[in-house]
């Protein structure tokens, strides 16, 4: 499969083609009633020179390769709407906002771990099938010890926050408000008789509560 990096405009564009051959919509003018983002004629271009869609009189079509990023694409965001809904607690309105965001930037490893984490769903918040992925297929039960909980670390150990499950959605505002968020390294310097993290300039004092809750890919 043609692994070139693609723009997030033309990862949308794929994505929408997906969408609409879901309804049986192929028509250009019909995908891009689908399409997150308004696109141009370069963009889709670029698609068609990498072999990934096939225009043929205003009918847009994924070719195998193009079916197969496609899929990837679809799966992400499926899995980050669940993520939002069921996890992070946001409300549906804002539901395909932050999936858009999170889909562009989600790595396979941290897709795989949030998956598992969220025991394999099938469908996302809206009723639509979300592809499977090799640890659907696997039944994969546990996250491997790439992703772990913040509270699993030793005193030096580092880690880049993944994502936070919190137990409300004001302390997920908190958390940021510190800067503690997605992609932000971590150092924890101590578990007794608190839980303390170092980041950047700044240094926090964590209930074991928070601190469980905090995911990191862990850096070794």
């Amino acid at each position: 499969m043609n692994q070139s990096l693609l723009s997030e405009t033309q990862e949308e564009i794929l994505e929408s083609v997906w969408k609409a051959g879901e309804t049986g919509e192929h028509r250009l003018i019909g995908i891009r009633s689908f399409c997150a983002v308004s696109f141009e004629d370069h963009d889709l271009q670029g698609l068609v020179d990498l072999n990934l869609v096939k225009v043929n009189d205003e009918i847009l079509m994924l070719s195998d390769e193009g079916r197969k990023r496609a899929e990837q694409i679809i799966r992400r965001h499926r899995i980050a709407e669940v993520l939002v809904v069921s996890i992070l607690k946001h409300k549906s309105a804002e539901m395909e906002r932050i999936a858009c965001e999170v889909e562009h930037s989600l790595q396979p490893e941290v897709e795989e771990a949030i998956c598992t984490l969220l025991g394999h769903p099938e469908f996302c918040p809206d009723g639509k099938p979300i592809p499977r992925g090799a640890c659907c297929r696997k039944r994969v039960r546990e996250v491997g010890q790439t992703v772990v909980s913040l509270e699993k670390l030793h005193p030096g150990d580092s880690g880049k926050v993944t994502y936070i499950k919190p137990s409300s959605h004001s302390i997920l505002e908190q958390l940021i408000s510190f800067g503690l968020s997605p992609g932000v390294i971590v150092t924890l310097t101590q578990v007794k008789p608190v839980f303390c993290v170092k980041f950047e300039n700044t240094e926090l004092a964590l209930d074991r509560e928070i601190v469980k809750n905090i995911f990191v890919w862990k850096i070794d």
